[in-house]
């Protein structure tokens, strides 16, 4: 039947198909063809079935991003189950909190967590390397497909919010491979692409690269704990022809670009999401890399990506994070639920196949951000996030609610400042914080300028009122485990008066 197609699994099998002796996946112990990829997630899915594992049932996954991660995904899927994987970095304080709301069947971790975790949850803990040895031989013959909708969850993706109490957002199988078959076209891959992944496949934004790989049967290198120092070298290496980036790593990429003497690898396309990239840093990575386009794109995990600048409109409508997915759509929304005019800031309403099924075990958070339309009784996603559209709907992301404010009577965000404060020569990166109970409007930056010379760069930049009171220059921002700016530790630096 048709839903059939729509499961992750069904991704890989066709991959094998067309092309089972391409290079699958690549990480720092080696690489996988699609048939080898295939064949551990059978192996895997066998094992799952053989301990009872059935559908709906939770394994939780712990461990860098590697071959064997990558495999258990489809095996879960394989076997009706749900996969949910956590960051390698997260401590047990917050482990013990998504161990009890997502009520796993079964956890795989790496030889150092197994004592935590069996500390944690009282169900089967199992060492990835135990795992491998018990797979071998392991018998693959016979149905291990237990999944008979692709309305099943496919996927819980924790995601990184501030209030420490865990929320998973539930993926279906359908809308996952929706977004992954709509990006790969609209991104252009091919089956000669070379994805570099940086990031862990606790996040998205690294987990749905290794599907959409799948779908153009083309390679993906997980790069996650490889050395900074090495990145280029190894996308060199590797032939790599797309990076997705943030704005932390397309700084670290920049850094090293400007000490290369040596060819640069053949990188065709950056793609940008998690946080908006500074224009000059856009521009000098296409100067860097001459013949790569930037591709600005928006998303939450709520509803993957939402808009991507088409790839032939790269160097187009500066500050523009594209134009919808095909067959979704885009809202902007005042307080009371009414659309504004054209190019005027609103709430970003999302609606389409796109949009995930809410939070997992969580109703009330549900019923907030995914709202049902009165008129025709779909599910719309109210963002959080703000922005416009111009009068051809492409969108302007201006900032999430917590970054946009009013001083002085000026309706500002902490995105534009940032962007104003990275156009200064010698920034490398800045982060903003809203004026609080304790403190005025505040900047970080990581610079070789002084505090005086960023003020007033920012001053011939910004209206006097988007110019901060307060200027810090750090040898580092302290990140999130996604690359992102941790504004909690910046405020706490402030609290405590720390240079």
């Amino acid at each position: 039947m048709t839903a059939e197609r729509d499961l992750l699994h069904l991704a890989l099998d066709d991959a094998e198909r067309r092309v089972p002796g391409a290079t699958a996946i690549r990480d720092a112990a080696g690489d996988w063809t699609y048939r080898q990829l295939a064949r551990f997630s059978r192996e895997f899915a066998a094992w799952l079935v053989r301990l009872g594992i059935g559908r709906g049932d939770r394994i939780l996954v712990q461990l860098p991003a590697g071959r064997r991660m990558a495999g258990m995904l489809f095996g879960v899927s394989r076997a009706g189950g749900v996969f949910v994987p956590v960051n390698p970095a997260t401590k047990a304080f917050h482990l013990r909190s998504i161990a009890a709301d997502a009520d796993p069947a079964l956890v795989v971790t790496s030889a150092e967590a197994v004592r935590m975790w069996h500390g944690i949850v009282d169900v089967p803990v199992v060492e990835l390397d135990e795992l491998t040895c018990e797979l071998q031989g392991e018998q693959v013959a016979g149905p291990t497909v237990h999944v008979s909708s692709s309305a099943d969850p496919a996927v819980l993706i924790y995601t990184s919010g501030s209030t420490g109490t865990p929320k998973a957002v539930v993926c279906p199988h359908r809308q996952v491979m929706f977004a992954c078959r709509t990006l790969v076209a609209v991104l252009g891959y091919h089956a000669e692409d070379v994805v570099f992944c940086r990031f862990p496949l606790s996040w998205d934004y690294g987990l749905y690269k290794v599907l959409m790989t799948c779908l153009a049967g083309c390679t993906i290198v997980l790069a996650d704990g490889e050395s900074d120092l090495r990145l280029l070298g190894r996308m060199r290496e590797t032939g790599t022809t797309v990076v997705p980036i943030v704005p932390s790593f397309a700084g670290m990429i920049l850094r090293l670009a400007r000490r290369e003497r040596g060819i640069l690898p053949p990188i065709r396309m950056f793609t940008n999401t998690g946080a908006a990239l500074a224009p000059a840093v856009a521009d000098e990575l296409s100067l860097r890399f001459p013949g790569a386009r930037v591709i600005r794109q928006y998303g939450q995990t709520e509803a993957k990506r939402i808009t991507v600048m088409p790839p032939e409109e790269h160097g187009e409508r500066p500050g523009s994070v594209g134009r919808p997915l095909p067959g979704t759509h885009v809202s902007i929304l005042d307080p009371h639920g009414g659309e504004v005019p054209v190019g005027e800031i609103g709430e970003i309403v999302v609606s389409g196949p796109n949009v995930m099924d809410g939070y997992w075990r969580n109703s009330e958070a549900t019923r907030k951000v995914f709202r049902r339309d009165e008129a025709d009784g779909s599910i719309r996603l109210h963002t959080g996030d703000y922005g416009f559209v111009d009068e051809d709907g492409y969108l302007y992301f201006h900032g999430r609610h917590d970054e946009v404010f009013k001083r002085k009577g000026i309706r500002m965000s902490t995105v534009e400042i940032e962007h104003a404060a990275t156009d200064i020569p010698g920034v490398e990166a800045a982060a903003v914080l809203p004026p609080g109970d304790s403190h005025d409007l505040a900047i970080f930056v990581e610079s070789t300028a002084s505090v005086a010379k960023v003020l007033d760069g920012l001053r011939e930049r910004l209206e006097p009122a988007k110019v901060p009171v307060i200027c810090r220059v750090v040898a580092a921002l302290p990140r999130t485990v996604h690359g992102k700016s941790a504004r909690q530790a910046l405020a706490r630096l402030l609290e405590r008066g720390d240079p």
